[in-house]
């Protein structure tokens, strides 16, 4: 009798074949969802990008225009002459050139302010998230509660605080307000937690690292996308401080730009207007290029930054 023996390869193919076409099918299906589109949600988005562009788009073009052609022509067109520049050399050059000290005190603000807060919320949010000691969680509460407090809500206690210790009308309003970021200290506390495994730390001491070398040489990098994060926070936060500023400073030479240009507003706007108000224009559009350009540069780092803390490493 002869025994008919099957190919093995064949026999192989054979049962591959159909996981192959389940797999097909199952990818087939999957490309299908992908391309499914919700209709609601489209008109939501077109609704949200039309909300947030048309101001900018606004900004942009009235930025163009003279003082005259404001008023007298579509504000979402252009007028007839194209002033963008001349506007923007009559910004600078307006009363001594007070634009670029308004600038610079900015600059300031957020360069101190800002880079200060990302320092402290690193160091204070990386030993919260790797050290143990006595009264951790009562720190964790009062963290919680600084970040639940609006600041508007503390900028009357703070001025008078300062005025007392004769502070008010000097940067160091701005700057040591600035430098207090209870939201930052809980990100990077958080984002260290599952950023910084416990048992590199444990390693490089095994291997003689001391504290500070192992916070500067691995932890620091770990934590990058965290303080770019953290960072990026506490520019726009500080670069748009308008409440505090305005109580503190009362000599326009230590403004930040915000209140400087209120204050154009209120004069190209209110009784005995001044013709201005193109420079309160063309002054707003230069005011947000430093912070388009800032998220421009960092949004990749900002959004590994957001993602990373969710994600169990």
């Amino acid at each position: 009798m002869t025994t008919l023996t099957e190919n093995p390869a064949k026999r192989d193919r054979t049962r591959k074949a159909p996981s192959r076409a389940a797999a097909r099918n199952r990818a087939a299906a999957d490309s299908g969802r992908r391309i499914r589109k919700s209709p609601v949600l489209t008109i939501v988005m077109v609704l949200f990008v039309i909300y947030s562009f048309v101001p900018l788009i606004w900004l942009v073009v009235n930025a163009t225009k003279s003082q005259p052609d404001l008023y007298s022509s579509f504000g979402l067109w252009f007028g007839k002459d194209f002033d963008l520049f001349q506007n923007i050399v009559d910004t600078f050059t307006y009363r001594g050139g007070i634009f670029v000290q308004w600038l610079g005190n900015t600059l300031l603000y957020v360069v101190v302010g800002a880079g200060g807060a990302t320092l402290l919320a690193t160091v204070a949010g990386y030993g919260l998230a790797k050290y143990t000691f006595p009264g951790k969680r009562a720190v964790f509460a009062v963290v919680l509660g600084a970040i639940a407090v609006p600041g508007t809500a503390l900028a009357v206690p703070t001025f008078l605080m300062f005025s007392q210790a004769g502070l008010t009308n000097t940067p160091w309003a701005i700057i040591l307000p600035s430098l207090i970021s209870p939201f930052g200290l809980y990100l990077i506390w958080t984002y260290a937690t599952e950023a910084v495994p416990t048992e590199l730390l444990e390693a490089a001491r095994m291997d003689g690292a001391g504290e500070f070398r192992t916070f500067f040489t691995i932890s620091l990098r770990l934590l990058a996308p965290g303080i770019v994060t953290v960072a990026l926070f506490a520019i726009v936060a500080t670069w748009n401080n308008y409440f505090l500023p305005l109580i503190m400073l009362s000599d326009p030479t230590w403004y930040p730009l915000t209140v400087g240009l209120s204050q154009w507003s209120a004069q190209a706007t209110g009784v005995g207007a001044q013709p201005i108000f193109n420079l309160v224009i063309t002054g707003s559009l230069i005011t947000i290029v430093p912070i388009v350009a800032a998220f421009l540069v960092l949004q990749r780092y900002w959004q590994s930054g957001l993602a990373a803390g969710s994600v169990k490493q």
